[in-house]
Formats: C-alpha cells, sequence, structure tokens
C-alpha cells in the first residue's frame, strides 16, 4: 500500500516541477511577469533542473486545440510551434504520470476528488521530491506537495475615497 511522503527534507539543491501557467506566462518573453522571468534567470544561472509533468503537456495542447477548435488556426499554428518547442527543449525533462504516481494519486483525491489535475501534478512531483511552480497555489493546499509561486503581487488599487 503507498503511503504518502511525511515531512520531506529540504533538498540538497532546488528542483521544480514547472505547472502550465508558470511556462504558459514564460512564453510571453520579455513581457511576462517580472517574478517569472527572475524564476527563470535564476534557475539557469544556477543550473536547477527543472521538470514538466505529461499533464502540463495535456493541457497545452488542450489549449492549441481549443483554439483551433474556435477556429483561429494562425494563433493555433503559432502555439503549436511553441508547445513543440517546449516539447523538444524538454524531452529529457518530462515526468509521466506513471503507475506510482497513479497510486499516490488515487490517495490525494480520497479526501477530496476534486481539482484532478493538479493533484496528478502533485502526485508527480511527490513521486519525484520536487516543488511545483505555480501560480495556481490553492489548487495544491490540499497536498502535502511543497509549492512556489514566482509570480509577483499585483498591487491593489488605492481606496476610493468617499464623498462627503
Amino acid at each position: 500500500m503507498p503511503t504518502l511522503p511525511a515531512s520531506m527534507p529540504a533538498a540538497p539543491r532546488a528542483v521544480y516541477l514547472i505547472d502550465t501557467n508558470v511556462i504558459s506566462e514564460a512564453r510571453k518573453g520579455r513581457s511576462a511577469d517580472a517574478g517569472v522571468i527572475d524564476f527563470f534567470v535564476q534557475a539557469q544561472q544556477a543550473h536547477w533542473p527543472l521538470y514538466l509533468s505529461a499533464v502540463t503537456i495535456g493541457e497545452l495542447r488542450r489549449g492549441v486545440e481549443l483554439i483551433r477548435f474556435r477556429g483561429d488556426r494562425a494563433q493555433a499554428r503559432r502555439l503549436e510551434t511553441w508547445l513543440n518547442t517546449v516539447v523538444g527543449d524538454y524531452a529529457r525533462h518530462i515526468l509521466p504520470f506513471d503507475i506510482e504516481a497513479a497510486q499516490v494519486w488515487g490517495l490525494l483525491r480520497a479526501p477530496d476528488p476534486s481539482r484532478e489535475l493538479d493533484k496528478q501534478i502533485a502526485a508527480i512531483a511527490l513521486v519525484h521530491d520536487l516543488t511545483v511552480v505555480t501560480r495556481n497555489t490553492s489548487g495544491f493546499e490540499d497536498t502535502p506537495v511543497r509549492v512556489l509561486n514566482p509570480f509577483r503581487p499585483t498591487p491593489s488599487p488605492p481606496p476610493r475615497s468617499r464623498g462627503r
């Protein structure tokens, strides 16, 4: 019977599983969120291993196909080219949803079956002792996976003054 890892010790070096929203943000290049840009620059400088999950590849493919289905073939071609580049760049760092991850996924879903894909990503991260890099930290709150949100907080608008 598989069990979830107890408290996980800090890894000797940073190892990250990049969630769909972060790799999608990175596609924006210089106009991406500054925190996401900083994360990838720091990862490159420190030679941190970065991974994607097969689940993320599926989510990205679905996005391409939804745009194609809506009739924007030019944008779908651009995104498909980008997706093929991502798959090529990360080819040796795309982690499958395998039997071990499936067992952990079942454990994660027992208390609350919602957020199926987030829990698949969490299971893959737990099996490989990775930190999930995501903007969607709430999607992982009910799992023991470590998360990192690289996005910079959006400043709140100033409060409106009430006229007297």
